[in-house]
């Protein structure tokens, strides 16, 4: 007989994911683990006298979500910052940057978050000058959605000192003006830094543009200001129903904050921090990444994996083509790995018995990085290696078998594909080519291939919510006729955040389903996600999120 529930979950349509038992009325947990699923009656009779009871009130109860692919620090940090998603035209994005610095008149650097590439129009690309004439006075910058490009006023651009350009490693670049000088556009991390420094948010950045810690050692109020970024970035996560999530930066630092939060009992959600392998380091910068394995293994708060990029992305030309681009016959992209170099890295963490997760946009970029991963495995012996790309916008037919074949994840974010989530289809579409097309976001011929798919938002890149990308994923439709159908179904989306996301973290058998014995992670959800339109998905809003059997989210 299962103990005493310390909290039952019941009046619910519950999902459970286990195809032994897919749905039920009431779940019970105890000590942080589930132990119970089944009739609401059954499960009621375990009911005690300081039990919980949480009411579902006819609502979905779906396993908590996990977030695969999220920037978390960064995310929590850019809370505070002006978003721009949806803002078009000069009026309004002057509009908006006013608004903002009237309401911030202290604040020493103004940043933005959330640009579309076309945000003054499809034909007419944002310059210094463009942001001089909204705010000549103070800093500001604005950062592009997939945080790859970001555009600088001149005031921004002197403070920084680097309004004359200056020298940047492979695929990173100051784009310069006719007159010689910086036309305010800045491409990827080491030409992005210098603003991001200029802003206060050096050490939030470290686990994305170094991977190194903060030099010098934070003040013990610096300290404490990160810990408060992080955590609000983790009851953010929370409000959206997600109890697990995979950090896709990271460095030693962020892991000691979260665990200085987690002492603190303040750690509302279970997080994987990698250790980010940069071109310049050297080999032996793979034992920090074994050091950051072994000292972190706890169910909440867990280390073991390795994050690369290989590419940067389609919208300023920085995703690596096997052929050129579609509207730059002249160039196909700058790799930041060679690919011998990556091969060996990947050879050497895969003998260490480390996870890699590589940022792969391009159809280049995928293929290498599947070479690489062939590589350590001919090396090293075949092993449960679970190896990830993430992204993947970009592949070819001969390299789709060779996910399932080599046992590597392919790591989707249904809010990404052009028109999704009110994303534009230019200038992406026309950068893939017409002949790139039918294999680009290629989920549903990767699934059917038999790849296995966690999904994810790439928070802050994208809406960290998961129902809207569940929803994304099930209404998908093709940006032109004939183009195959890469949606997926409402089970398969579901998935995507739950059982797919747990066998990306080793831990299906833990996971990612509502089964006696697992965690007691869950989300109630304030309707029937089976019951209402594909197209009213993200009008379903999580009510209670528990992970391990505490309530980390109740809707006020």
């Amino acid at each position: 007989m299962p103990p005493a529930a310390e909290m039952i979950v019941t009046n619910g349509r519950v999902l459970t994911m286990d195809p032994d038992l897919p749905r039920a009325e009431a779940v019970a947990i105890a000590g942080g683990t589930i132990v119970a699923v089944g009739p609401a009656e059954d499960v009621a009779a375990l009911k005690g006298p300081t039990t919980e009871i949480v009411d579902a009130e006819g609502g979905s109860v779906l396993p908590g979500f996990i977030e695969s692919h999220l920037h978390l620090f960064v995310g929590a940090a850019e809370l505070a910052h002006l978003q721009l998603a949806g803002v078009s035209g000069f009026d309004r994005l002057s509009a908006a940057i006013r608004g903002f610095a009237e309401q911030h008149p202290d604040k020493p650097v103004l940043m933005a978050q959330g640009a579309d590439y076309t945000i003054l129009s499809a034909d007419e690309p944002v310059t210094r000058h463009h942001l001089d004439r909204i705010l000549p006075d103070r800093p500001f910058a604005m950062a592009a959605f997939d945080h790859h490009t970001m555009w600088a006023n001149t005031k921004a651009l002197e403070m920084a000192g680097i309004l004359h350009g200056r020298k940047l490693g492979p695929a990173n670049e100051i784009v310069m003006g006719p007159d010689g000088l910086a036309s305010g556009e800045l491409r990827e991390s080491e030409a992005m830094g210098p603003v991001d420094a200029l802003a206060g948010e050096s050490r939030i950045r470290l686990g994305l543009a170094t991977g190194g810690e903060p030099d010098p050692a934070p003040t013990a109020a610096e300290r404490a200001a990160d810990r408060a970024i992080m955590a609000r970035g983790l009851d953010y996560a929370a409000q959206h129903g997600i109890t697990s999530l995979h950090n896709m930066d990271g460095n030693l630092y962020q892991l000691e904050l979260l665990d200085e939060l987690s002492e603190d009992g303040r750690l509302p959600v279970r997080a994987r921090v990698p250790f980010h392998f940069k071109n310049f380091m050297r080999l032996e910068a793979l034992e920090k990444a074994s050091y950051m394995a072994e000292h972190y293994r706890s169910e909440f708060l867990s280390s073991g994996f390795v994050k690369l990029f290989m590419d940067g992305v389609l919208e300023s030309w920085t995703a690596v083509m096997i052929a050129p681009y579609g509207d730059r016959p002249d160039w196909s992209g700058e790799p930041l790995f060679e690919a011998a170099r990556f091969a060996e890295i990947a050879t050497e963490a895969d003998r260490r018995g480390l996870q890699i997760a590589v940022h792969a946009i391009g159809d280049w970029a995928v293929r290498t990085v599947l070479d690489g991963y062939e590589a350590a495995r001919r090396a090293n012996g075949p092993r449960d290696s679970r190896h990830r790309i993430e992204h993947i916008e970009v592949t070819t037919e001969a390299d789709i078998p060779r996910f399932a074949k080599l046992g590597v994840l392919a790591s989707m974010q249904p809010p990404h594909p052009p028109g999704q989530m009110g994303l534009p289809i230019e200038p992406t579409i026309s950068r893939i080519g017409r002949d790139r097309w039918p294999l680009a976001y290629a989920w549903r011929r990767l699934r059917d291939a038999g790849a296995r798919m966690p999904f994810a938002s790439d928070w802050p890149v994208s809406d960290i919510d998961p129902m809207r990308g569940i929803q994304a994923a099930v209404t998908r439709k093709p940006w032109a006729e004939g183009l195959p159908d890469q949606s997926v179904t409402l089970e398969e989306s579901i998935a995507g955040y739950t059982v797919e996301g747990a066998y990306a973290e080793f831990a299906e058998r833990r996971k990612g389903k509502l089964k006696a014995g697992f965690m007691g992670d869950l989300v109630v959800i304030s309707g029937d996600v089976e019951a209402v339109p594909p197209e009213a998905l993200a009008g379903l809003r999580p009510v209670v999120t528990i992970c391990g059997g505490r309530v980390s989210y109740r809707r006020p």
